[in-house]
């Protein structure tokens, strides 16, 4: 009989607002029950100098320029998720803390990502056993870090019996695709397949002071700029046809070519232009399926933009069936906490986290670097 783990799995997200969390009770493979789960918001100083910070990190150089302010906020970082581990586990037992951090720079050409969470200091400060730093061991065996979440999501749709293939698409700060063609680990594939709530968030900061574009009613208000977003589109084709990536960062995207437009209108033509790239790769990624029904689950904040999401169906293939994670009694603000939950118990364990199919690694290979209490 397989051994279960009490374990706290914390994201925070590209989108840099705050941090999910999620107490489950798993064996990292089939055994899976959620205890608790909360959110926990920034608070304005932690956020503004998150997104800051984010904005001047585009190399290595950066890196090395600002590494003391770096230093800085990776410990406030820290700091508040101890509160956060403080706060949800009063009444639980746990084993471990699968611990993301906040992820400051990711580019793949270079074989780097870094999450800004110092295990060591949290384990100091929770006296728990910290699972972390997930992403280094499948960059040091040739992946690009990223997505991680697609072991987990290949869980859910059994968990679910939905038939196969299906897919999950979260929307977060970057979307990320992944693929569930059967029940072999060696068929599930995975993609960021474009911006998420990245360009959306980052104009409506810049011209109010909301953080997003609450249930997409200001793009509702506007009026897709047509010009502008064949010229947006063209460069972006032309951009990314030299990249191959698997995976994508915030700073892969700008909202420059809609300087100019309105509030309204640039909310309208951002929003377009993110439901293109996304529903264009899905198509491409799912274009040997044409013939079958395919269910896609959305989870993540994205989720709720009806306007993005109004035209996400709009522009996909007609095989392809679109459902809130709800729809299948899955809460999808807290999938991806869950599953550094479940990866970090799959780690301790020794299992794999991410696959060739998944991340490019050369062989499935496990991860996260584990600190003792």
């Amino acid at each position: 009989m397989s051994k279960e783990y009490t374990c706290l799995g914390m994201m925070s997200g590209t989108s840099g607002d705050g941090v999910d969390a999620s107490i489950i009770q798993s064996d990292g493979l089939d055994k899976f029950t959620i205890l608790k789960e909360n959110y926990y918001e920034y608070d304005e100083d932690l956020f503004h100098n998150y997104h800051n910070l984010k904005k001047k990190i585009n190399s290595l150089n950066d890196l090395k320029k600002y590494s003391s302010s770096i230093k800085e906020l990776e410990n406030t970082i820290t700091i508040f998720h101890a509160k956060v581990v403080q706060d949800i586990i009063k009444s639980f037992d746990i084993d471990l803390i699968g611990f993301h951090g906040q992820t400051i720079y990711h580019n793949p050409q270079e074989k780097i990502s870094l999450q800004l969470g110092n295990g060591n200091l949290l384990s100091q400060l929770t006296k728990k056993k910290i699972v972390f730093n997930f992403r280094q061991n499948d960059i040091n065996n040739g992946g690009e870090g990223a997505p991680l979440t697609p072991i987990f999501h290949q869980y859910l749709i059994k968990s679910k019996k939905i038939k196969l293939p299906a897919c999950i698409l979260n929307i977060g700060g970057i979307s990320n695709l992944t693929l569930i063609q059967n029940s072999s680990h060696h068929n599930i594939i995975s993609q960021d397949v474009g911006p998420g709530n990245c360009l959306i968030n980052a104009w409506i900061q810049n011209h109010t002071n909301k953080k997003f574009d609450l249930e997409g009613r200001i793009s509702n208000l506007g009026k897709i700029n047509e010009i502008i977003l064949e010229q947006a589109l063209e460069n972006h084709e032309n951009n990314f046809q030299k990249k191959k990536n698997i995976s994508l960062d915030i700073n892969d995207f700008d909202i420059s070519f809609a300087r100019g437009l309105s509030l309204e209108d640039g909310a309208a033509t951002l929003t377009a232009f993110t439901a293109k790239i996304i529903t264009s790769k899905i198509n491409f990624l799912l274009r040997e399926f044409k013939n079958k029904e395919i269910k896609i689950l959305i989870c993540g904040g994205g989720r709720k933009n009806k306007s993005l999401l109004k035209q996400i169906q709009a522009n996909s293939n007609r095989n392809l069936f679109f459902f809130g994670s709800e729809d299948f009694e899955l809460n999808g603000d807290f999938i991806e906490s869950q599953a550094f939950a479940y990866i970090a118990i799959r780690s301790v364990l020794s299992l794999p986290i991410s696959f060739p199919s998944t991340t490019g690694c050369s062989s499935p290979c496990s991860g996260g670097e584990i600190i003792e209490a």
